[in-house]
């Protein structure tokens, strides 16, 4: 019910701030998104592809009509007279021709199925690289909004080392040096306090941009919930499929199919055309106070072999060849890009999930670290740089976490693209690591 409501607030009132998660702000930026826009109107005008080329297959028919005022003079030389005549005259002719047999039309019938088709492909894949934008920008703001707590944390954990280094100073137990080391620590943390809210402001407005819509509350991501491991774990899998399933791979694959296609349609030139011709006309004429109306209607076959065309024909058959021949580098391109993509995000994907592991221990030992510090200091044991490091040390490696989290889920994001996979099921699955009792 959360999830209808907010959508539906989120469309019916552009101007008013909504509490949303990742899978409500994707049918909100579905919608208003201008590039996705973009690419569904680019989709809509290809799939007319398919009727321009069906027409070259169907009648054509055609209606013509006309109206003549004449006159004229008829010379008798011999007899040396002159003869006047004047007419008026109207008639219509309406003409049908069937295609019989044009071979270049059957092929073009079939290069805007194949044109189609490809188009679909380029609209799949923006649909794809819509949920990966918006995946970046979304975790760009829960980062920025973690590095902000992480900072201001660290502000007061400072300021609170700052009031003992004074106290510890007051009472003769403690040194001037270390006052002034917490208070420039704490100088140096305001300075970060205030970057850190300008970043998340700019995260923020980035997002706007692909949604259309402000944000005010998002869902954070769940704490201590544990990233799966991409299936299968095997990077040659991984490989092979986006080789052959990689959505920019499918689409050079077509534009090969439609390379080859184009080398039929050109040599076809060559080939004679075959139509079945029909025409029913009729003219009427007033002359001298007479009306005479002609009917006419004719019908056949009509057959036409081209002998020689200046050598067009075989000049855009050469460069359909050539045509042909840049698709298929094309392909291997695309096919050598898919792999890298896939073997990239495969194995920032498996190290990651280490990494966010590890760090997940690191925050740990760094609490540890900073508690033992503290209690350390206040009986002379440790120093108040010690502290003041070992603070340090807590908010960085929680940023550093969450750093690596995202990371590893848009890597993981990033292996479905490149396999031609992703899709809203996956960006669903990603939601489900959201928390939306809470918001940021």
């Amino acid at each position: 019910m959360k999830l209808i409501s907010c959508l539906m607030l989120g469309l019916l009132i552009s101007s008013t701030a909504y509490c949303a998660d990742l899978a409500q702000l994707y049918q909100t930026a579905k919608v208003n998104d201008p590039t996705f826009s973009a690419a569904r109107a680019t989709r809509d005008a290809a799939e007319e592809k398919y009727y321009q080329g069906r027409s070259g297959l169907l009648p054509s028919v055609t209606l013509s009509g006309n109206v003549n005022w004449h006159d004229q003079d008829v010379r008798d030389r011999t007899a040396n007279t002159t003869a006047h005549n004047s007419y008026d005259s109207y008639g219509y002719n309406l003409n049908l021709t069937q295609p019989l047999f044009r071979w270049q039309n059957w092929v073009g019938f079939n290069q805007s199925k194949l044109l189609v088709s490809q188009a679909d492909l380029v609209y799949r894949q923006a649909e794809q690289e819509l949920i990966l934008r918006l995946a970046q920008a979304y975790f760009d703001v829960l980062y920025a909004s973690e590095n902000l707590q992480a900072v201001h944390a660290l502000q007061k954990a400072i300021d609170s080392q700052l009031q003992r280094s004074r106290n510890a100073f007051e009472v003769g137990v403690g040194i001037q040096t270390d006052v002034f080391e917490a208070e420039s620590r704490y100088d140096l943390a305001l300075a970060q306090v205030a970057s850190a809210e300008t970043d998340l402001a700019i995260r923020r407005q980035a997002l706007q941009l692909i949604t259309g819509q402000p944000v005010d509350k998002l869902a954070p991501q769940r704490r201590g919930v544990a990233l799966p491991s991409p299936q299968p774990l095997d990077s040659k899998q991984w490989l092979e499929n986006a080789r052959t399933n990689n959505l920019a791979v499918q689409q050079q694959q077509l534009n090969v199919k439609v390379s080859s296609s184009e080398v039929d349609k050109q040599r076809a030139g060559h080939y004679p055309t075959v139509d079945f011709v029909a025409s029913k006309g009729y003219n009427d004429t007033l002359s001298s106070g007479h009306r005479q109306g002609t009917d006419e209607l004719t019908a056949g076959i009509q057959i036409s072999i081209p002998l020689y065309q200046g050598g067009v024909v075989t000049s855009r058959q050469r460069e359909a060849v050539a045509n042909r021949r840049a698709a298929e580098s094309n392909l291997t391109a695309a096919q050598r890009a898919a792999e890298l993509s896939a073997r990239q995000a495969y194995l920032s994907t498996v190290n990651g999930l280490a990494q966010v592991k590890a760090l997940r221990a690191a925050v740990e030992s760094s609490i540890k670290s900073m508690d033992s510090n503290r209690a350390a200091f206040d009986v002379g044991i440790r120093v108040n740089i010690d502290v003041l490091n070992a603070e340090n040390q807590v908010y960085s490696a929680r940023r550093d976490l969450a750093r690596a989290y995202f990371d590893t889920v848009m890597s993981q994001l990033k292996l479905k693209a490149a396999v031609g996979t992703l899709g809203e099921d996956d960006l669903m699955a990603v939601n489900g690591l959201l928390d939306p009792s809470q918001g940021i």
